[in-house]
C-alpha cells in the first residue's frame, strides 16, 4: 500500500477583475451589501472568447506539472472536476488530455459541485494507494460568469460566483506517514434542489422544452440557492467532516497547521474558525479576491497558500468542502 502526495500545484484566474461596484452598475446591489453577507470584494470573470473551462484548466495544469517535475509522458490518469463543462457531453477531461498532448490515458469527469476537488482528490488517492497508477493530474475549473442571471432577479446568487481553475499533481509516496492520510465523503440528496440548476435536464425540462416555451420569466436554467438553509447545513457538515478526519488520524484541533475550506462564503469560514478556536494563521481564505469558484476554490486557495509560504514540510493540512447535492467532504494531508 502506497500513499499519494501532492507533488505540484498551480492555478489560473482570468485577468478581468469585476468589483462589487461594477455589479452595482447592472443590478440593485452595493459593495456594502455584498461584503456584509459574503465577504467578497471582487471576483474574476472571463472575457468571452478568451477562456473556456478547458483552457483555464490547461493553464493551471501546466503550472502544476512543471512544479511537480513529472514528465508529460509519465502522467497516468486525469481527474477533472467541474459543474461548468464546455459541452453537455463529453466532459472536459478528454479536452484537457488533447490540449496537453498527453498519451491516450483515461480521463474521468467529476460532477460534485463545490465538493468536486475533494471527491477528485479522493478518487485519485485510491488509484495511487492500490498501485494502479503512479502520477495523476487532478484539475478543477469553473466558468460560471456566462451562466448567471446578471439582473436584479439573480442578485442574491450571481454576486457570489467567479471563474478560475486549480490543479494538483498527485504522485506515489512510499513513506506512509506523509501525503494524503485520509479522505471522507458524504451526500444528502434529500436537499438537492436547495442549491441547483434544474434545467436543461432529461428528468425535467430539456433544451427543446425551454425553446418551445420561450418564456422570458423561466428561471430553471439559472442557479437557485436557498441561502439561509444552505448556510445552516454547511456550518454543521463542515464541523462534522473536519472532526471525522481528525478522529480518523488520532489528531486534535491543535494539530491543524492550516485549514483550507471551500470558499463558499467568508461568513461560513469565520463561523468554523470561531467554533474550532483557530487563529487567523490557521485558516486560509481568498474568497475576498476571487469569489466562489466552486470546485476550483480549494485548489486555487491551496496553491496560493503554498506560494505564500504558509505550507511547510511536515505541516498538517485540512481541506473541507460543502455544496450542492448536498455533498461534503474533507481531506487530511501531512505535507
Amino acid at each position: 500500500m502506497f500513499h499519494s502526495k501532492i507533488s505540484g500545484l498551480g492555478f489560473y484566474v482570468p485577468d478581468n477583475v469585476v468589483t462589487n461596484d461594477d455589479l452595482a452598475q447592472i443590478m440593485d446591489t452595493s459593495d456594502e451589501w455584498i461584503q456584509e453577507r459574503t465577504g467578497i470584494k471582487e471576483r474574476r470573470h472571463i472575457i468571452r472568447g478568451e477562456d473556456t473551462t478547458t483552457s483555464m484548466g490547461v493553464k493551471a495544469a501546466k503550472i502544476a506539472i512543471e512544479r511537480s517535475g513529472v514528465a508529460y509522458q509519465d502522467i497516468d490518469f486525469i481527474v477533472f472536476a467541474t459543474i461548468s463543462p464546455d459541452y453537455y457531453f463529453p466532459g472536459p477531461g478528454v479536452s484537457l488530455q488533447k490540449e496537453l498532448g498527453l498519451p491516450t490515458i483515461g480521463a474521468l469527469d467529476i460532477r460534485n459541485q463545490c465538493s468536486g476537488f475533494i471527491y477528485a482528490l479522493s478518487i485519485a488517492d485510491q488509484y495511487i494507494k492500490t498501485g494502479m497508477y503512479k502520477n495523476i493530474l487532478v484539475v478543477a475549473s469553473e466558468l460560471q460568469s456566462l451562466g448567471l442571471d446578471m439582473t436584479d432577479r439573480g442578485r442574491g446568487v450571481s454576486v457570489i460566483f467567479g471563474d478560475g481553475a486549480g490543479a494538483a499533481m498527485l504522485s506515489r509516496e512510499e513513506d506512509v506517514t506523509k501525503g494524503i492520510l485520509s479522505t471522507h465523503l458524504h451526500s444528502e440528496g434529500e436537499h438537492a434542489k436547495e442549491l441547483a440548476v434544474l434545467a436543461p435536464g432529461m428528468g425535467g425540462r430539456w433544451v427543446t422544452d425551454i425553446l418551445a416555451d420561450d418564456n422570458p420569466e423561466d428561471e430553471s436554467y439559472f442557479p437557485h440557492m436557498n441561502g439561509q438553509f444552505v448556510f445552516k447545513n454547511a456550518v454543521v457538515r463542515f464541523s462534522e467532516v473536519i472532526n471525522e478526519g481528525l478522529q480518523a488520524n488520532n489528531l486534535q484541533v491543535s494539530d491543524i497547521d492550516l485549514l483550507i475550506p471551500h470558499q463558499a462564503n467568508l461568513r461560513i469560514s469565520q463561523f468554523i474558525q470561531q467554533k474550532f478556536k483557530l487563529t487567523d494563521d490557521q485558516v486560509f481564505n481568498n474568497i475576498q479576491k476571487y469569489g466562489n469558484t466552486t470546485a476550483a476554490s480549494i485548489p486555487i486557495a491551496l496553491t496560493e497558500a503554498w506560494e505564500q509560504g504558509k505550507i511547510k514540510e511536515g505541516d498538517t493540512i485540512v481541506l473541507a468542502a460543502f455544496g450542492s447535492g448536498f455533498t461534503w467532504g474533507s481531506a487530511i494531508i501531512k505535507w
